[in-house]
């Protein structure tokens, strides 16, 4: 598609970032600005996030709006199925207590109000492929805003957008807690006893290990901005406590109104406790807006993509939504002790193995992972043993990315010149529409193709 300018604007970016040498006091910059807000490192003290943004054209924000809300429909169509179908349940294989979970009702219409849909994107041609869905903690809201925010610190922005005067950015958490106080307002129970309307009291539940600080710390900064009390509960914490002949979902510091969910459902089967109980009760009986409730389950775990090129959709899904699952969706299969094996065998390099349970990207296996055939078949036997799914790889598209921070690179190599890398590019939606991209780029590693991972910024240039 010749309206695709992207891949042409990041190339200009990175020639930018060349002529200044490296830009090392712009990459300084970025990393003070993000020390100050939301540092991102590993462990080491190395930077995990790009310079060069993901840059998008109109063209390109067209079709990713349209693979986005296109892929939020279906979602929507086949967890209202899934609701009322125990055959389709069936095939998602979920664990019964968790499946049980699902079926609770959570007093608004709207089924999936957060989703991250993970694409792989062409930026030269428009072809995309999804490579996951997350809906039960769908992270990357803050990061995305942050790491986009200390690239505009940098000369090379500087001078990038004095070529372009037309960017725009996408704030991913501002969108999410619109769609959340959206969701609250069309609960049941809104205005109910001692509810706000407008300003419930939130708390973002999750276990205090799995916890994002620093996006859950963005998030209740920004909603206290606009008056709202929010605070992280370590769902440990939770209880119903009765008072004045009002039963009410409560955690140390008092009642709780809201609950956004980040607490994983299969982190509650997992990790039972009495916090577990209540918010399940409180979700039940209508006590609290659940965000999600537990119906976002289905549409996190692997086995979507096999339950998408099932023959159950064909009576779901209208003509056209089928096609686009065949085009986009890969073929996806959950194993079993009784699959035959033989073919993921032969053709090692075209398959990729997911553990059964949530779409987490660092979790997948892929055959073309430097491995060789026996550790292959050893992976594909203890899938089959686990009840794994096994899914058709596609191609990541690559582009050059020059590092961020200001840290030398390990190997010693010019960080003015980029690193050819695989891209990932996160679609969000929020109620069903496209709210913005937390886009990811890694580059060959110890884990393979994936192995160094960095936070990318997203700038969207309207010319």
């Amino acid at each position: 598609m010749s309206k695709l300018r992207g891949r042409a604007l990041e190339d200009e970016f990175c020639g930018i970032v060349r002529e200044l040498g490296g830009d090392a006091e712009g990459r300084a910059a970025g990393d003070a600005y993000l020390e100050a807000s939301h540092p991102i490192v590993e462990h080491d003290g190395t930077s995990t996030w790009a310079l060069t943004p993901k840059v998008l054209g109109t063209a390109e924000i067209e079709i990713l709006t349209e693979a986005a809300e296109t892929m939020g429909r279906i979602l929507e169509k086949v967890t209202k199925r899934y609701l009322v179908d125990p055959d389709l349940r069936a095939l998602f294989g979920l664990d019964p207590r968790a499946e049980e979970l699902t079926l609770i009702p959570t007093g608004y219409e709207q089924v999936i109000p957060f989703a991250r849909l993970d694409v792989l994107f062409n930026e030269e041609t428009g072809d995309f492929a999804f490579a996951g869905v997350s809906t039960d903690s769908a992270v990357g809201t803050t990061v995305s805003v942050d790491v986009t925010r200390a690239i505009q610190r940098t000369e090379s922005y500087r001078r990038f957008a004095e070529r372009h005067r037309s960017i725009e950015t996408f704030d991913i958490a501002d969108g999410m807690i619109a769609a959340l106080r959206e969701t609250y307002q069309s609960w049941a129970n809104a205005d109910a006893g001692t509810h706000h309307p407008e300003r419930p009291v939130v708390g973002i539940v999750d276990y205090a290990e799995s916890a994002s600080e620093g996006e859950f710390a963005d998030l209740i900064e920004r909603m206290a901005d606009e008056g709202v009390f929010a605070r992280f509960v370590d769902i440990r914490d939770l209880r119903i406590e009765e008072a004045a002949g009002t039963r009410r979902l409560v955690d140390s510091q008092g009642p709780i109104a809201c609950v956004y969910r980040r607490a994983l459902v299969g982190e509650m089967i997992e990790k039972p406790c009495e916090g577990v109980d209540a918010l399940v009760e409180a979700t039940r009986r209508g006590l609290a807006c659940v965000i999600g409730g537990f119906r976002t389950w289905p549409a996190s775990v692997n086995s979507l993509f096999a339950v998408l090129h099932s023959e159950a959709v064909e009576s779901i899904l209208d003509p056209i939504e089928l096609a686009f699952v065949r085009a986009h969706v890969p073929e996806a299969h959950v194993l079993t002790r009784d699959s035959d094996i033989n073919r993921y065998l032969s053709e090692q390099d075209d398959w990729l193995v997911r553990p059964a349970g949530p779409y987490r990207a660092p979790e997948t296996v892929a055959g073309v992972d430097r491995m060789d055939r026996d550790e292959w078949w050893r992976v594909l036997l203890a899938a089959c043993e686990e009840g794994a799914t096994i899914v058709r790889r596609d191609p990541a598209y690559r582009t050059p990315v020059i590092v961020g921070g200001a840290t030398p690179r390990p190997d010693g190599s010019d960080p003015a010149e980029p690193i050819e890398a695989n891209n990932l590019l996160g679609l969000f939606l929020f109620r069903g529409k496209f709210g913005g991209v937390y886009a990811r780029c890694a580059y060959e590693g110890v884990m393979g193709e994936w192995g160094h991972r960095l936070d990318m910024g997203c700038l969207v240039v309207n010319e």
